[in-house]
């Protein structure tokens, strides 16, 4: 009934990304979810993971640690600790740590199996290019 229920500490799968660190809670081979993947991400200062969408799958991203400048379109947020961002399915966001601290938040995504990328990095396409920089 429950393929892989369970997952503790040793078996945490970890990837190294520029934006940091990203333990891998739920995702399909290490649980048996198939709907959900679920994340723990530790960004350190300065760090960012730049405006990208998904284009299956919507998200939410809880702060357990930190602060973090939250993108969703063209709104910003302040997040702290015990708040959460919601991303509709599609929707460029991005996360930025303007801090001196490392931002730890977990992100969980649906579905956790799709057809094509789980991630589109738009960072380098206008407007989102120039969003950050034409704050006044």
């Amino acid at each position: 009934m429950c393929g892989h229920c369970f997952v503790t500490d040793k078996e945490i799968e970890v990837e190294e990304l520029p934006w940091g660190p990203h333990e891998w809670l739920s995702r399909p081979g290490l649980t048996a979810a198939e709907k959900l993947l679920v994340v723990r991400v530790k960004m350190p200062a300065g760090k960012a993971h730049e405006f990208h969408r998904h284009p299956e799958c919507e998200e939410v991203l809880y702060i357990l640690e930190g602060q973090a400048e939250q993108w969703v379109g063209e709104k910003k947020q302040i997040l702290k600790k015990g708040e959460i961002a919601h991303i509709p399915t599609d929707v460029v966001h991005g996360t930025y740590n303007i801090t001196e601290e490392t931002c730890t938040f977990i992100a969980i995504l649906s579905p956790a199996k799709t057809e094509g990328p789980l991630l589109i990095d738009v960072s380098q396409e206008e407007p989102w290019k120039s969003m950050r920089n034409s704050e006044t």
